[in-house]
């Protein structure tokens, strides 16, 4: 059920069904349009949103489904039903574009369908009734009408055939003796010398001026408007005029015969091609539906066959299409509700977007309910609802005699009578129209009413009754249209869990009234409420700055992941470049390997051949030895161009190397008394006390030890000495006076935040160090900026349990009380 009647007025939707029917192509889709309405059977609603969606996903595939053609044939069909009636050629050959429009879309269907899998079933079918048209019915049509033309073809019948054939050969004989009489005309200069026949009531006529009328004898036919030319048929060719006349009337017989026997052979399928363009004004219409969605960024969202609202970036269709034309965006809205909170109290500044965020909900929720995909991201999920109430605007009526707030009351009481779980009800301005505290009181008994039958619903209001009600009572939750201070404009951003302040003082000071005229209406409604209004102010600055780090958290992170992407993608050239590199120096070395083979083959060759003469050997171990250091010198050149490869780890030495290293290794310094040494492997150094041969008395710090000595290097580092930490009585003494002065309250006010946080931070250290259970922050109300940075430093403070803002009676918002552990 909805109400009231002119719902689509109210919430905007009548401008979406009268854009939506633009876009469709035939009166047929048009008419679907107008017949769309509030559905709540889920399968049903479920059913056209699908068609929708795959109706866009085949507008974005490469094939589309071809709806060329497409045109109303409803009273054309209607008009062959009796029997002996026929379609004129024009509306004869709309029937043939619908039916040649009923195959193509069939074939579509049938080639998208594999083995019983399509990617539109919906589509596939609501255009199974296609299927059941014969396809011979344009072939009728196309044997007797030529398309291109318009016409009856000639060899429709083998009589219309014969009669166009007498009807050629008659007007060529009425040409040739209209000729002969025009030319003996001219030549008696009783006809201008450029006159040439004309035309009037089928017949050829000759265009005669009025005082040669009676020189030409036939038949006066017609007058010009000015007079001045009498039209004439010449006696010569009436005759043959009468015959043409009598052959075109046998032709417009024998073509009206033909379009009967068409009409006879499409009466019996009448049935067939009626449902089938049904489908295809269907088709248009849903095709219109996936155009429209494309063009206010609408997608298929979670449905749902119960309530549920939990919408993202929700905005009015209507609103969005006006911003985009005025160059503008649209600020989209979040909206959740669920079965704990199922009434949203909104309230907030005026003109803050209150009553399009009701109109956006209303909007949405018929949308889907009419089978319209809605204007919100995809990961949403959307419920159905039984019905629809909606309190919007001034309905007062002097018919009626019914006041606005009467109209109200009128409007509360359908709903209360009428409600019941599974009804959606929006109210603007409840409670509004008459004295504010009975409004007020009212409103809340009815929302109490609405709450206790588990309805959903939203309103608006500026009650401060209706906001403290909402925060009491299970299942209702406020929510504020969010207002820029600094600014001091409407942020159109719609927050849910905290009620928003009118900013009533605010504006009235932009605007500019006397100041005097603002303090007294603060002394009037008392300080108290004052500095609630105060405190919804600080809960939405609180709102928007933890927004706007959380924005800033994740514009980092994103930033961090893109930083992490590039250095995987770095590190995976790295090694590619590795891997290349390694591959290069390999096939280098076995080039180098195979020549240092060649060279020692040949050299071995000259040893053989020179029989081991002394010369010939001496100089064959010359040459070798200078390629080796060929050799070892373009390995040590490429090594060098090869970074990457010297990080290659070295082969662990053997005995024999370390043998090496110690004789080419620096001899080591005589260990002797005094002086300061290393173990091998270790790295303390120690002191030799005495030397005793191979052995030596060691101080490893308070270890004595004795070593041998080829196990001890000589080194100029020397020992370390212990210090021993120690605390004067002077400092435990001034520890002690600093804890007896420790007060447990501290005023930073005045300082700038860098100074406070500094003077915070030791106060927060002292107190934890003394074990004082609570303390007091005086920072001030002021911009705010001062209390947010200590509240950020006490958030990430260890040791605090919590912290809140004093007592309204001892200080309130400007003072933060922190309890320690």
């Amino acid at each position: 059920m909805i109400y009231p009647d002119k719902i689509e007025e109210k919430i905007g939707f009548a401008a979406i069904r009268s854009q939506l029917s633009k876009k469709c192509h035939c009166e047929g889709a048009r008419q679907f349009c107008s017949e769309m309405s509030f559905q709540t059977d889920f399968e049903t609603v479920k059913a056209a949103l699908l068609a929708v969606d795959e109706m866009q996903r085949a507008n974005h595939s490469d094939e589309t489904l071809p709806l060329e053609g497409v045109d109303d044939i409803d009273r054309d069909l209607a008009v062959i039903k009796i029997p002996g009636t026929f379609l004129e050629v024009k509306d004869l050959l709309k029937v043939r574009r619908m039916l040649e429009c009923f195959s193509r879309i069939a074939s579509y269907f049938r080639r998208h369908n594999e083995d019983g899998h399509t990617p539109y079933p919906q589509l596939s079918r609501l255009s199974d009734p296609l299927n059941y048209i014969p396809s011979t019915l344009g072939l009728t049509i196309d044997k007797a009408i030529d398309p291109a033309s318009g016409l009856v073809k000639d060899n429709a019948s083998v009589a219309l055939a014969e009669i166009r054939s007498r009807l050629r050969s008659m007007s060529g004989r009425v040409n040739s003796i209209l000729r002969r009489v025009l030319s003996s005309a001219i030549a008696q200069g009783w006809l201008d010398a450029d006159a040439s026949p004309a035309v009037r009531d089928g017949r050829l006529v000759l265009p005669v001026p009025p005082m040669n009328k009676r020189k030409i004898p036939g038949i006066v036919h017609d007058e010009s408007a000015s007079g001045k030319t009498i039209f004439i048929e010449p006696a010569e060719v009436v005759e043959a005029n009468n015959l043409t006349r009598e052959l075109q009337l046998e032709e417009h017989r024998e073509i009206i015969r033909i379009l009967t026997a068409i009409a006879d052979e499409l009466r019996p399928h009448i049935p067939e091609m009626l449902a089938g363009a049904g489908v295809i004004y269907n088709l248009d219409f849903i095709n219109a539906k996936a155009h429209y969605a494309e063009a206010v960024g609408a997608s298929l969202p979670n449905l749902h066959d119960r309530e549920e609202m939990e919408w993202y970036h929700a905005c009015h269709p209507v609103l969005k299409l006006s911003l985009e034309h005025q160059g503008r965006e649209i600020v989209p809205i979040d909206i959740a509700l669920n079965r704990e909170t199922r009434i949203l109290v909104i309230s907030g500044p005026n003109a803050g977007g209150k009553s399009v965020c009701l109109k956006t909900v209303g909007t949405i929720q018929y949308m889907v309910q009419c089978g319209l995909l809605p204007p919100v991201h995809d990961n949403s999920h959307i419920g159905i609802f039984q019905d629809i109430f909606v309190d919007i605007g001034d309905d007062q009526s002097f018919e009626d005699d019914l006041s606005t707030y009467s109209s109200h009351l009128r409007s509360m009481k359908f709903m209360l009578q009428r409600g019941r779980k599974g009804t959606l009800f929006l109210i603007d301005e409840m409670g509004s129209g008459t004295e504010p505290q009975i409004g007020g009181a009212l409103a809340r008994a009815i929302l109490e009413q609405m709450n206790g039958k588990e309805m959903w619903g939203i309103v608006t209001t500026h009650y401060q009754i209706l906001k403290q009600f909402a925060e009491d009572t299970t299942g209702l939750i406020n929510g504020s249209m969010l207002y820029d201070r600094h600014l001091m404009q409407p942020m159109f951003k719609l927050s849910i869990g905290n009620p928003g302040s009118s900013f009533a003082v605010e504006i009235a000071r932009k605007i500019g009234l006397p100041a005097e005229i603002i303090q007294s209406a603060e002394d009037i409604v008392g300080k108290e409420y004052v500095n609630l209004d105060n405190y919804l102010l600080d809960i939405t600055r609180d709102k928007r700055y933890w927004e706007n780090k959380r924005t800033a958290i994740r514009q980092k992170e994103k930033k961090l992941e893109q930083m992490l992407a590039q250095y995987a993608e770095n590190a995976d050239q790295l090694r590619s470049k590795r891997r290349e590199i390694i591959e290069e120096a390999r096939t280098e070395a076995k080039k180098i390997l195979d020549s240092s083979n060649a060279v020692i083959e040949r050299t071995i060759a000259d040893i053989k051949e020179a029989n081991a003469e002394r010369e010939k050997t001496l100089e064959a171990r010359r040459k070798l030895k200078e390629e080796r250091i060929e050799l070892e010198r373009e390995g040590n050149r490429y090594k060098d161009s090869n970074l990457l490869l010297a990080k290659v780890p070295k082969k662990k030495k053997g005995k024999h190397n370390v043998q090496a290293d110690r004789e080419t290794s620096p001899a080591k310094r005589e260990v002797t008394v005094g002086a300061n040494v290393r173990l091998d492997g270790g790295s303390t150094v120690g002191t030799v006390l005495e030397v005793s041969g191979k052995n030596a008395l060691v101080i490893f710090g308070n270890l004595k030890t004795t070593v041998k000595t080829d196990r001890l290097t000589v080194t100029d580092a020397k020992p370390k000495t212990e210090t021993k930490s120690s605390i004067s009585m002077q400092t435990i003494d001034s520890g002690y006076e600093r804890q007896l002065q420790f007060k447990q309250e501290i005023d930073v006010r005045g300082m700038r935040a860098d100074e406070a946080i500094q003077a915070v931070t030791y106060f927060i250290d002292d107190a934890i160090r003394f074990s004082v259970a609570r303390v007091r922050i005086l920072h001030g109300t002021g911009t705010g900026a001062l209390r947010q940075a200590i509240r950020e430093l006490l958030s990430t403070t260890s040791g605090i349990s919590s912290y809140h803002d004093e007592d309204v009676r001892f200080g309130g918002a400007g003072i933060t009380v922190v309890n320690l552990k």
